[in-house]
């Protein structure tokens, strides 16, 4: 771990990214008046030259993008001319359909540009608005004409999109295009042959070879992009068929097909080629587009693999697609998550934004000192805070939970309840938050008594307490054996200070009372659970009730599940299968006759009856 030096993050000689580039602070913003809009100085371009409306405001001379160099960044981008060049545009106008089908039609009508699977699919989802859906299907017929097929990841997206937005009807009508148009496709035919002959193979041999000539492929880079997509969960393979497309006559691979091949090789097997097939497709002339690199870091985060995500950053703020801004902060959070943060990774982040010529902001010192509060580093966590006062930020109560998160993660909890104090004093009133990480730490070392002195002291204070706060506590208490005292908390807060609980608190809790033996008040747990509209959690009812309830109990909780309507059929099979697992027959054939007709009459119950006679 290298040592802490606050002359670390110094700001770095400032260097322009591109020839017609400046670089300011993330935070400015860039007035679009006629005089100045996103693309005004592209007038001269010998590729896209977009009229200044693109991103004027038709209500207002005073429209902002936050990005510090959109405006020429963007100009830039677009007179490469290029597929990532295309991406990156509609990246940083996917918060503005109609100026970024503008930008699309332009680029590909006027000058020329033949749009990839990436570019069709990142256009679509972003034109999956209600208030676009006219752009939006036109959009998907001129897409299908082109000769692109909607695929299966962005037919998710944008169906769950348009759930979300309640457009049951689009909803119908886009799965019935996925169906039609996947059944028409001559190209997934091919697609299918060439990744079934693949997966079929153990290994890449000669063999292999003549199979796949035989299907006489008609290779582009789309075709070939789709088939990597099929054979994906086999990186080596994949990268089997990439070399071998590259030998075949009349076909070479672009910009998409390097994309696609490395989308593939993010996995843990197969990292060792993923980063030495980046260096080749830069030694090529090629460039990860920006959704590329997006998805590869959601991968790389998922799997905790934080060096490469890392690594993946610098290459990124080394080329023409620099991530978002917000990306630093976000990595910088990430790193801090891990049970024992990198400090060389989080340096290495920071040079890098710096040397792109950013200012640190405030999310980049929080997420520095996250990271240092979280392995211990308290005293050059106090330095940072120093120069972030310095830089005119002062420390805020995200800032001071972290410092308190920390100090309870080292055990030091009087220091971290001084904290608050010291906030007090300073004119920084501790929020909710920084009190349910103090109260966190507490009931993390046991300290529940002093958890619960620190709730009086919030509710003294007139706080208002939340669902969190709520969690917190009743998993503290239950971690000591204080399941009565979570229990009348639980009720307490939902009664008197009209918290609405966690689903997972309820379930967690009601748990906890039945391992207890405390059927009563799990019952009135699932009661309440109902006053929410929460679904029914009915399953540890059953075990529970077969071991050791009465056909009462069992009868009290159908009564509880029938509030509104009858449980299914599927909950009391399963409580009379509970019963019947336990020896319990005369108990089951009592319960049985005090349900509803049409249970008692119900096929399946019948045949469970049946089998015991």
């Amino acid at each position: 771990m290298l040592p802490f030096s606050p002359s670390r993050f110094r700001l770095l000689r400032r260097r322009p990214l591109f020839a017609l580039s400046d670089r300011r602070s993330p935070t400015a913003s860039i007035p679009l008046s006629s005089s100045s809009s996103l693309f005004s100085d592209f007038s001269n371009s010998p590729f896209f030259p977009l009229p200044s409306h693109l991103f004027s405001s038709a209500t207002s001379s005073t429209t902002t993008i936050s990005d510090s160099s959109d405006h020429k960044d963007l100009n830039y981008i677009a007179s490469t001319h290029t597929q990532d060049s295309l991406i990156y545009v509609l990246k940083k106008l996917s918060k503005m359909p109609q100026k970024a089908l503008t930008f699309f039609n332009l680029a590909t009508t006027q000058y020329g540009l033949r749009p990839g699977p990436a570019a069709y699919d990142l256009m679509l989802r972003i034109l999956a608005h209600k208030d676009h859906m006219a752009d939006f299907w036109a959009f998907l017929i001129s897409m299908q004409k082109h000769g692109h097929v909607l695929d299966e990841s962005s037919y998710s997206v944008v169906l769950s999109s348009f759930k979300q937005q309640k457009l049951a009807a689009e909803a119908a009508a886009l799965t019935k295009f996925y169906s039609r148009a996947a059944e028409e496709s001559s190209i997934d035919i091919a697609v299918k042959s060439a990744a079934e002959v693949l997966l079929d193979a153990e290994q890449w041999n000669k063999e292999l070879e003549k199979k796949l000539e035989d299907l006489r492929l008609s290779l582009s880079e789309y075709s070939v992009a789709k088939i990597l997509l099929e054979v994906r969960n086999f990186p080596i393979k994949a990268l089997g068929f990439f070399r071998w497309a590259a030998q075949m006559p009349d076909y070479e691979h672009g910009s998409v097909a390097y994309n696609a091949m490395s989308r593939v090789l993010v996995r843990q097997e197969s990292i060792g080629e993923f980063w030495s097939f980046l260096k080749e497709m830069k030694e090529k002339g090629y460039n990860m587009d920006i959704d590329t690199y997006v998805k590869l870091t959601r991968q790389f985060l998922k799997r905790k693999m934080m060096t490469d995500v890392v690594q993946l950053y610098e290459f990124m703020m080394d080329g023409p697609y620099m991530p978002a801004i917000q990306d630093c902060g976000m990595l910088l959070r990430q790193i801090s998550l891990s049970p024992i943060p990198d400090l060389d990774l989080v340096y290495r982040v920071v040079k890098k934004y710096e040397a792109a010529g950013y200012s640190l902001s405030k999310v980049v010192y929080d997420g520095i000192h996250r990271s240092l509060t979280s392995i211990g580093k308290f005293e050059e966590a106090v330095q940072i805070m120093k120069k972030m006062r310095e830089n005119g930020f002062e420390p805020d109560n995200i800032t001071y939970s972290q410092l308190v998160h920390g100090l309870c993660k080292a055990k030091r909890l009087d220091e971290a309840s001084k904290v608050l104090e010291e906030m007090e004093e300073g004119g920084c009133e501790p929020d909710l938050k920084t009190w349910t990480v103090l109260i966190q730490g507490h009931c993390s070392a046991g300290e529940v008594d002093r958890a619960l002195e620190c709730l009086a002291k919030l509710i003294e204070k007139k706080l208002e307490t939340d669902a969190d706060l709520l969690d917190v506590l009743v998993k503290g208490l239950c971690s000591k054996n204080r399941r009565d005292s979570a229990y009348k908390l639980l009720v307490e807060m939902v009664d008197n200070a009209r918290v609405r609980p966690w689903q997972a608190t309820y379930k967690f809790l009601i748990q906890e009372l039945l391992a207890a033996g405390k059927l009563e008040e799990a019952l009135k747990l699932l009661s309440s659970m109902k006053t929410f509209n929460f679904p029914p959690f009915a399953e540890p009812f059953s075990p529970f009730l077969s071991k050791s309830g009465t056909t009462e109990d069992a009868k009290e909780f159908l009564k509880i599940l029938s509030a509104k309507t009858y449980p299914s059929v599927a909950t009391y099979l399963n409580l009379f299968k509970c019963f019947f697992e336990q020896g319990r027959y005369p108990e089951a054939q009592d319960l049985l006759f005090k349900c509803p007709h049409h249970i008692r009459k119900h096929e399946d119950i019948s045949k469970l009856f049946g089998s015991i006679k």
